[in-house]
């Protein structure tokens, strides 16, 4: 019998296990079965907390897609994290440190269910996020379906571009999303956020994961558009951004330093799995 939790960041949604109380095993054809909205739990992602072995962390944090695909980061999970921690009496102190793939990312409760989490610090290199260039560049273009976009890049311990749109509301999302997230030119694929900017400190955003798609909220690709916005000289250093699942604020004072993002947490219900 599994013992897990449904919770979601701004729609986002996610089944997340510890391991810290409970032995889990699984595989990626269990978590495609799982994910599924009609025949499983539902899911966009899979979390997993594990025991720290170190005294420089608290947790492993483990994401993974629906199809099964273990992935670096997950900005609305952490948030999740921190509120299940906190529901599940798994630590005395209002702040957490936990290691992912790549990184580390520090958490710090506001309130009952809005989360500080920083994000670390982010990395324009097109090494980082695994991009065909020799070149180190605000902006790059890319040639889909016969039309050139222009992109900028960036990792926050996962790979992002984001495209500055005038219209988001009617901008083909879906499809150019699925043909960049997974162009050639990206080696691991790429999440892509399209960006448009109210004014320099509101922004609305639609993010197209890799090999998830278009999600309700996307807590890395908020990260990721920001960055970009105030490194490009288009936002200010704290901005409020607007996805359609609700609203995330993110701060950063620029290169070099650390970026950090705000939002809630919410907790759907507890459950028990036989497989």
């Amino acid at each position: 019998m599994l013992k897990f939790s449904k919770m979601h960041g701004l729609g986002n949604d996610f089944m997340v296990v510890d391991t810290i109380n409970q032995s889990f095993f699984f595989s990626k054809k269990l978590i495609k079965k799982w994910s599924n909205r009609t025949r499983g739990i539902g899911f966009d992602q899979l979390l997993i907390l594990e025991p720290s072995n170190c005294v420089q962390f608290d947790f492993f944090y483990r994401i993974f897609n629906s199809n099964g695909l273990e992935v670096e980061q997950c900005g609305n999970g952490a948030r999740c994290i921190g509120l299940y921690c906190l529901l599940n009496n798994l630590f005395c102190k209002k702040k957490i440190i936990l290691k992912t793939q790549k990184n580390f990312l520090f958490l710090k409760i506001l309130q009952h269910n809005i989360i500080e989490v920083n994000m670390g610090i982010p990395c324009f290199s097109p090494k980082d996020v695994f991009y065909n260039s020799s070149k180190k560049k605000l902006y790059y273009n890319v040639k889909i379906l016969n039309n050139i976009y222009t992109m900028s890049i960036v990792s926050l311990g996962n790979p992002h571009c984001v495209i500055l749109v005038s219209d988001l509301k009617n901008f083909p999302v879906q499809t150019v999303g699925s043909m960049l997230s997974k162009h050639n030119d990206f080696l691991y694929g790429v999440n892509v956020g399209f960006m448009q900017i109210i004014n320099s400190k509101i922004i609305h955003l639609r993010v197209y994961e890799r090999n998830t798609g278009e999600t309700e909220s996307c807590g890395s690709g908020a990260c990721a558009a920001v960055a970009i916005g105030i490194r490009n000289k288009l936002l200010n250093s704290r901005v409020k951004v607007y996805l359609p699942g609700g609203i995330l604020t993110i701060s950063w004072i620029g290169e070099g330093k650390c970026l950090y993002m705000q939002g809630s947490a919410t907790h759907v219900y507890d459950g028990k799995l036989l497989y």
